[in-house]
């Protein structure tokens, strides 16, 4: 499909990673970035669209690498149309890409699942991988984790589940401890496969002979901080190299612990994510994740027996969250929303705004809200106001 060259002029442009921004800026784009630079360089093209983009910002799209659904969809539901759906409501919010997220259930509801998130691939959701969370978790850590379907880690069948996604799982949610989780993660690295610990009860001396590299929800579903014992957060905070997620809403993690993670892990060790559920920018009220009940209230998502059950944040909430609590820079928190996310699982294509790259990018006002999202240059709130 032929694009229109466009370009936004004027704006404060956030390249990614640890670049500086800049200042009074343009960015020339198609399906992937042309050109980026100074407005002192800028030379106007005939037959181009122009955006003035003053007073405003330019980051990359951000990637979402934990989310379960949102706008009462749930990727659970194995429905490609609804992931298409999610999809086009989550580029309104300023995610291009995001992981479509498993959780814990039998072997027919999750194979299932996988194939619909291929399909939804196929046809054009901005869908880069599969999170697969569990169920070779911890039955004390399951958290909002259906109990009767853990089981240790089973290569032969987790190899069926990465053929019918199309080879598409990219990161595993997965409990370090459990008997098996040597050769699997040995499955996992070979196929370039994020191992994450996560609902996990392991101590650190376990952990210290892990091939984990990422850490699911820091603090949630894992054995926590102890004097006697680092634990699996302890562990993650720790340990050089591993990314640590951060559900950034100042519910499942305070504040303050998220200003403590930040000090420890900088702005390039943290991965923030929604870890959304279907009541994502939908009214309090009953819903579901994976076959659960989900009672949503005041922004906050509960199983029956109390425990938090996803979340109902979005990505943009969290990138202005983030600043809020840490007083990180708006460079850091790109990196935390976006350059992190494309670095990590090789999205070569993603996370920065270079020539070359694809053409994900977000405006956003003063505010820092969401103004305009184009993915692959495609403009995907031109009719909204």
């Amino acid at each position: 499909m032929y694009l229109q060259t466009q370009v936004i002029i004027n704006a404060t442009i956030y390249p990614g990673g640890s670049e500086e921004p800049i200042q009074n800026g343009f960015i020339r784009f198609a399906r992937q970035i042309v050109e980026v630079g100074k407005m002192e360089l800028y030379e106007e093209q005939a037959g181009e669209k122009v955006t003035d983009a003053a007073g405003r910002i330019v980051i990359p799209g951000m990637i979402d690498v934990h989310i379960h659904g949102g706008y009462g969809t749930d990727v659970m539901d194995a429905d490609p149309q609804k992931l298409l759906f999610l999809s086009e409501e989550l580029l309104k919010k300023g995610v291009t890409s995001f992981f479509a997220t498993t959780i814990t259930q039998d072997y027919g509801n999750i194979t299932e699942a996988l194939r619909a998130v291929k399909t939804a691939k196929e046809l054009g959701a901005s869908i880069e991988g599969v999170h697969l969370e569990g169920p070779f978790i911890s039955e004390k850590r399951a958290g909002a984790q259906p109990l009767e379907y853990i089981i240790d880690p089973d290569v032969d069948l987790f190899l069926q589940w990465y053929e019918a996604s199309g080879e598409l799982i990219k990161l595993v949610t997965y409990a370090p401890e459990r008997p098996g989780a040597k050769e699997f993660e040995q499955v996992m690295i070979e196929r370039g496969i994020v191992p994450s610990v996560g609902h996990s009860d392991a101590v650190r001396e376990e952990l210290l002979n892990s091939a984990a590299s990422h850490a699911t929800h820091l603090f949630n579903g894992m054995r926590g901080l102890h004097h006697r014992e680092a634990g699996v957060a302890g562990h993650a905070l720790l340990t050089d190299g591993l990314y640590v997620e951060i559900i950034a809403d100042g519910i499942h993690v305070t504040p303050d612990m998220v200003d403590m993670a930040y000090r420890l892990k900088g702005a390039t060790g943290i991965t923030l994510i929604s870890d959304a559920m279907m009541a994502k920018g939908m009214d309090d009220g009953e819903y579901e994740l994976g076959g659960q009940k989900v009672y949503v209230e005041n922004g906050q998502a509960r199983l029956e027996n109390g425990s938090l059950a996803g979340s109902v944040l979005g990505m943009d909430e969290a990138f202005r969250n983030i600043i809020k609590f840490t007083g990180c820079s708006i460079s850091e928190a790109v990196q935390m929303t976006s350059s992190n996310q494309a670095a990590e699982f090789a999205l070569l294509q993603k996370g920065f705004l270079e020539q070359g790259k694809d053409a994900d990018l977000i405006i956003m006002n003063e505010q820092l809200e969401v103004e305009k999202t184009y993915r692959l240059g495609v403009d995907f709130l031109k009719e909204e106001k």
